[in-house]
């Protein structure tokens, strides 16, 4: 059988197949593997997003297009980057219960990204604190044993840096490309 994926959601429900295979002689894939290679994607598919579309369009939005946080009350807005991750999070909770992820911030301009559990601070802090390093960790939440994962998100334009620095609602002003601006906290069930 021959399979096209397209997008960030269809690569990620393909990891999933690939580690949830039962038939394999050989074992599952590690926690670590599996949330290593869905962060992959998700860095990919973010950076080319802010890099290919959000730079190019500008704050003012090229043509009659433009980036904004209330995008959908334009007619024709084009949501921040931060807005599609979500979306794209949202999409794969629909697909899967096989792992979910969220972007967090220490400094969340949006109260709902901030971090919920303490594995989640300490993991934010940790890849602020060294930079270029992931965070790995298990927790219960009710009963069921997680490996959680906590990956930098670095701000890799000055797209992120304005759009962070100049919002009305930031904790944090004083961002600069290649700043850790927050974290992808990838949760698999154990």
């Amino acid at each position: 059988m021959k399979v096209k994926l397209l997008g960030l959601s269809a690569a990620i429900a393909g990891l999933t197949l690939v580690a949830g295979c039962q038939e394999s002689a050989a074992p599952g894939i590690e926690p670590k593997v599996y949330t290593d290679s869905l962060f992959a994607v998700m860095k990919a598919d973010r950076t080319n997003y802010t890099k290919l579309i959000i730079k190019r369009l500008g704050p003012a939005g090229a043509g009659s297009i433009a980036p904004a946080e209330h995008w959908k009350d334009l007619d024709n807005g084009a949501p921040l980057p931060a807005q599609m991750f979500r979306a794209g999070a949202e999409g794969v909770r629909e697909l899967t219960d096989e792992f979910t992820y969220s972007l967090q911030s220490i400094w969340p301009i949006n109260k709902q990204n901030a971090p919920k559990t303490q594995m989640e601070k300490d993991g934010l802090q940790y890849v602020v604190d060294n930079p270029g390093e992931n965070f790995y960790g298990t927790e219960t939440l009710g009963d069921q044993d997680y490996f959680t994962a906590v990956y930098p998100d670095v701000a890799v334009s000055d797209a992120c840096t304005v759009c962070h620095n100049e919002h009305k609602d930031t904790p944090k002003t004083d961002f600069k490309v290649g700043d850790v601006m927050g974290g992808v906290v990838i949760r698999v069930p154990l």
